[in-house]
């Protein structure tokens, strides 16, 4: 859910009085601060905002491409295997064609649930869940608009994404997840469905 502006007001106070200036990276720690949207918890550093970022280290090689391992090999919704290997993890710029994820099996899936968990098709980490704070029309409508599954603030767990400068989105361990493209209504992370398309780890 989103935050009331008198939340909001009480958790800019808790982060003033910290008072604490520290940088943004991959791996730092993170002071004990917590929003709570749906399902995944949000731990904010003092002075921080959305996205949180990543240095370009974090997207360095590594074992296999900018993983420490490949895709898994049975993905959901009938993702295809290299095509998610290949956008994962020996890929920094391109994008599934776009309407790709409606040709598998995910809208199908996706009418069952009240809500979906999206997971790291490498680490099989929870990245993101939708729909928060709108409706499941409201995200399949703004998803189908964009051509790729396009998820907001509320929806990302920050524990485990991250966005670069140039507003490439990645998960902390190198997996290429999309792009970040802002509009009117704020932070847009338009995510490929194969980076996001791991079982619960």
């Amino acid at each position: 859910m989103k935050f009331s502006q008198r939340s909001s007001l009480i958790v800019a106070s808790a982060i003033s009085c910290l008072n604490q200036q520290t940088m943004i990276s991959a791996f730092s720690p993170r002071v004990n601060i917590a929003r709570q949207f749906g399902r995944a918890m949000v731990t904010m550093k003092a002075g921080e905002s959305l996205p949180i970022s990543a240095k370009e280290e974090v997207m360095s090689q590594k074992g296999h491409g900018t993983s420490e391992k490949p895709v898994m090999k049975n993905l959901r919704w009938g993702s295809d295997y290299e095509t998610a290997d290949n956008i994962c993890n020996f890929n920094r710029h391109y994008a599934e064609r776009a309407g790709y994820w409606q040709s598998t099996k995910f809208l199908e899936d996706f009418k069952k649930v009240d809500a979906e968990n999206f997971y790291d098709a490498v680490t099989g980490k929870l990245l993101f869940t939708a729909p928060v704070g709108r409706s499941k029309d409201e995200f399949i409508k703004e998803s189908l608009s964009h051509g790729w599954p396009s998820f907001r603030d509320e929806e990302v767990n920050w524990d485990y994404v991250r966005c670069l400068d140039n507003g490439e989105c990645v998960s902390v361990t190198g997996t290429h997840l999309g792009h970040n493209l802002p509009d009117g209504s704020g932070n847009r992370y338009c995510i490929n469905i194969v980076s996001v398309a791991g079982e619960s780890e």
